[in-house]
């Protein structure tokens, strides 16, 4: 049986979708938060997380990009109430195997996580021309202003920073020195006119390129 995950942090909503889902799959767990749900997921190793794209600390995003790193293999159907193209997008080009809204059937969402565990893309209707629009046709995404004064070695530094690794960390994930990594934070604060690494992550975050 598919074993899938979730995360929500609606404590009501989880609820609900976990009692939908039951019958039809190994449910082995859920959390509320970003940090809960990147250990937990790890630990289990679901075929499948249904994860909500706006939550404290990053979101789905925070998540997809930390689990990839280390469970490439894991597919995710991101949930959400939002359907902006925004998002969409921005879940999709993090590894995201579908998008739906909150507003499916629970006979719908069955059938999306069945169709993701066997490896297939999915979307509610509406959504499915954004991600035409922004894959088939290579429409650009907005660009952000401050983000494009970073070189994409400094937006990497600031990715692994956001994420809550040490200098230390940072330089053996990156290979690159202590020193190199200091040198680019201290580049990325000054760029960004921030004060310290807190303030850096809350950007990052904020910005949801975490």
């Amino acid at each position: 049986m598919t074993g899938i995950f979730l995360v929500d942090d609606h404590e009501l909503f989880l609820t609900g979708v976990k009692t939908e889902l039951g019958p039809h799959f190994d449910v082995l767990g859920s959390a509320g938060d970003v940090d809960a749900a990147i250990d937990s997921i790890r630990s289990l190793r679901p075929d499948v997380v249904l994860v909500d794209v706006h939550m404290p600390g990053g979101g789905g995003l925070a998540i997809l990009a930390n689990v990839a790193e280390t469970n490439p293999e894991v597919r995710f159907l991101a949930l959400s109430v939002s359907d902006s193209p925004e998002d969409v997008i921005a879940m999709i080009r993090a590894g995201a195997r579908g998008y739906v809204t909150k507003s499916i059937s629970p006979a719908e969402l069955v059938d999306a996580v069945k169709r993701v565990a066997a490896g297939d893309a999915v979307f509610s209707p509406r959504l499915a021309g954004f991600v035409l629009d922004a894959f088939g046709r290579s429409v650009p995404v907005p660009q952000d202003p401050e983000l494009d004064l970073l070189t994409p070695r400094e937006q990497e530094v600031l990715r692994q920073i956001a994420r809550g690794y040490a200098y230390k960390q940072v330089a053996r994930r990156l290979s690159i020195s202590v020193k190199t990594v200091e040198t680019h934070v201290s580049s990325v604060l000054r760029k960004l006119q921030l004060s310290s690494r807190h303030e850096l992550a809350r950007w990052a975050t904020d910005r949801r390129i975490v």
